[in-house]
């Protein structure tokens, strides 16, 4: 099922959701900025395991919270975004607010640190905040953003992909840090596995 919404939305938007689409976007003839307005409430996308959702414009407070598999693209989040996610990737095209990643043990949110704050908004006990430089990461991230563009017609991706090398200057990567170090393990092993070419 494919759900669009061309207006705002209150709290728990996506509860549950297991699989389909929700589309959530402003009027082609609205006088605002929608990357800095918010469109719906608060807990969206709580609990979910499957599907999708794009969103033009800002979410509420606990966005994703025990997210376990959904996609998501917003343009910003209130505090305790992406609590619990055990899974799924979440991309935040603009600002958080703070306790960002709380208990967060799977799945990856990516975050466009537009401000070049948001290291202070983490919540570090569980999760590690990094930028991103992995080319499958950055492929990911490029084809969330495309998606989130060519469903709401956002400003803010076309602004991010028009000016794509800059914006990878300012990517961030949340993941556990249990998976951050599983990573770092795997990096150095493929390292000292590389055998070393006279020239």
């Amino acid at each position: 099922m494919k759900l669009e919404l061309i207006g705002e939305a209150n709290d728990y938007v996506g509860k549950g959701m297991a699989a389909g689409e929700i589309v959530i976007r402003v009027s082609e003839t609205a006088k605002f900025e929608a990357a800095t307005n918010t469109i719906c409430g608060n807990t969206c996308l709580y609990g979910a395991t499957g599907g999708k959702l794009f969103a033009t414009g800002r979410t509420g407070e606990r966005f994703a919270v025990r997210n376990s598999g959904a996609a998501a693209v917003v343009e910003g989040v209130g505090d305790h975004g992406c609590e619990y996610i055990t899974n799924g990737s979440v991309f935040i095209l603009g600002k958080t607010g703070k306790n960002f990643g709380a208990g967060m043990s799977g799945g990856t949110a990516y975050v466009y640190d537009v401000d070049g704050k948001f290291f202070s908004r983490v919540n570090s006990e569980m999760v590690v905040a990094l930028p991103i430089k992995r080319a499958q990461d950055i492929v990911e991230v490029k084809t969330l953003i495309e998606l989130h563009r060519d469903r709401t017609g956002s400003v803010q991706a076309e602004a991010l992909l028009a000016n794509w090398e800059e914006t990878t200057r300012k990517l961030v990567r949340v993941i556990a840090k249990e998976r951050a170090e599983l990573e770092a393990a795997e990096e150095l092993h493929e390292a000292a596995s590389t055998p070393i070419t006279a020239k």
